[in-house]
């Protein structure tokens, strides 16, 4: 973009250039080589277009998420974390070897070992990581193992629509006095859960992550 003087005031198109006033100022820029038309049709966009979907799939789906979970990601102390979360979600997007690309969906990702070892491997900022040496869950049972220091807790099952791009949540605050508390399965068994727990010590939550 320049900006040039002249006595005849050019607006419009001429050649390879557009002419246009911004801010009081005459600019002139090269016209964008970018054809929408193309873009949809063309054989030479059809990577682009593929990337495109996925990514819009990813940040829909991270969007759903963090939304769920708004009120525990603001005490995790980090404005930037969506950008972090945004990457977490298209890393496990990558691991959905069964659809053609540009049709790879975080579902898939979710449905490998892998993909639930990188879920359950975010850091959410300035809180700790949320470690399997205090905390399990297995067949629908919360483990709190004898090392966990932390006086309450806050689990939420979330039920995401993967194409509709919405969530059911299930919260329930927990005050850890037992080893061992049963969990209510809410959502059938075709469906995946997503399971989060945020713990608590004297009022102040140290821990969170995804179990």
């Amino acid at each position: 973009m320049a900006t040039y003087e002249s006595l005849i005031k050019i607006k419009g198109t001429v050649g390879g250039l557009v002419f246009y006033e911004l801010n009081g100022k005459n600019v002139v820029r090269k016209k964008s080589g970018f054809n929408k038309t193309a873009f949809k049709k063309s054989p030479a966009y059809e990577k682009v277009r593929q990337n495109s979907s996925e990514f819009g799939h990813c940040s829909k789906i991270g969007k759903v998420i963090r939304t769920a979970l708004e009120q525990y990601i603001r005490k995790a102390g980090d404005p930037l974390l969506y950008q972090q979360f945004a990457k977490l979600m298209t890393e496990i997007k990558n691991l959905d070897i069964i659809s053609e690309r540009g049709k790879r969906t975080v579902k898939k990702g979710l449905e490998t070992e892998h993909g639930k070892i990188l879920l359950n491997g975010f850091i959410f900022g300035t809180k700790a990581r949320l470690s399997s040496e205090f905390v399990k869950i297995k067949n629908h049972t919360i483990y709190f193992e004898e090392n966990c220091f932390a006086h309450e807790a806050v689990f939420i099952e979330l039920k995401i629509d993967f194409d509709k791009y919405t969530s059911e949540a299930i919260e329930k605050s927990i005050t850890i006095s037992q080893n061992e508390i049963n969990i209510e399965n809410h959502f059938s068994e075709t469906e995946i859960p997503i399971y989060f727990i945020a713990l608590k010590k004297n009022g102040e939550f140290t821990h969170m992550g995804f179990v």
